[in-house]
């Protein structure tokens, strides 16, 4: 049982961990704590978070677990300003989508209290943001990703995994370092392709017309670009060297794709669709 959670980052992520451990019954008291006081007001009339804290640094006092589920541009910021508040048996953990650069701002504002902070992240979302978008089905059936410390006791870190469990989702653990890298290419890779499609389109003349013929195969490659901007902003830069050699190797593949189409060369263009439409139906054949 949590006595007292709290929220840093109220939207679809932070929301959703709160309704999903309110609904299994593992927490008594969620304190909120956000940029928007509006999007807090919903929060509390939602029923996902029973108390608004006016900083992060009040939130704190007296919480025995700590969730930041901010753009990880602004983790080492709110690390800094809850660090001399924490209370000594407090745990602190994250779900930011690239972990080297966040236990990196841990162990600045942290120090000696590393050990307490243990780094996740849930393999779950939406292009929709905001705590409108929160619900306690979001993690059930999920991956999450633990990439624990040296310095994190064993209990800590199943403690965080527990909280995970309850929310429905599965808890595997990694590296930091191995995280960062299968993440640029099953996730960031796929967000800036989508970023760029759509705002390739976007920007021509005949926009309007592209947009209104675009069907089912347009809408589903290019859902994720509506996305949280900041957000992914601050993903691809915290992930730059290994999501610049993803992008290297996709633009290779591309390359190759244009090579055998300007050559015409369908039996080529037809074994690459094949080697990837197979590896799509082993990776999960019911969709």
């Amino acid at each position: 049982m949590i006595e007292r959670l709290v929220v840093v980052g109220v939207g679809l992520i932070g929301g959703s961990c709160a309704l999903a451990l309110r609904r299994a019954g593992q927490v008594r008291h969620i304190v909120g704590v956000g940029r928007s006081r509006d999007n807090l007001r919903e929060a509390v009339k939602l029923g996902v978070i029973d108390e608004i804290a006016d900083s992060a640094a009040a939130a704190v006092r007296g919480a025995d677990l700590v969730l930041l589920a901010v753009p990880v541009g602004a983790m080492p910021a709110v690390l800094r300003e809850i660090a001399p508040h924490l209370p000594k048996d407090c745990l602190v953990t994250d779900a930011g989508s690239t972990k080297q650069d966040v236990v990196a701002a841990a162990r600045a504002a942290l120090a000696g209290g590393l050990g307490r902070f243990v780094p996740g992240h849930p393999i779950a979302g939406a292009e929709n943001s905001g705590v409108a978008a929160a619900r306690a089905d979001l993690y059930q059936g999920r991956q999450v990703v633990l990439t624990p410390l040296a310095e994190n006791a064993p209990a800590a870190v199943e403690r965080i995994a527990a909280l995970w469990r309850a929310c429905g989702a599965e808890v595997a653990q990694m590296s930091a370092e191995a995280h960062d890298r299968i993440f640029a290419a099953v996730s960031h890779l796929p967000h800036l392709a989508a970023f760029a499609l759509v705002d390739d389109l976007a920007g021509r003349s005949e926009a309007d017309t592209y947009f209104r013929y675009a069907g089912s195969g347009f809408r589903d490659f290019t859902r994720i670009a509506g996305s949280h901007p900041e957000m992914w902003r601050d993903i691809a830069l915290a992930n730059r060297e290994a999501l610049l050699g993803e992008l290297d190797a996709y633009i290779a593949e591309l390359e190759q794709i244009r090579g055998l189409l300007a050559r015409g060369d369908a039996a080529g263009l037809e074994a690459i669709f094949q080697r990837a439409s197979r590896a799509r139906k082993d990776w999960n054949p019911n969709s």
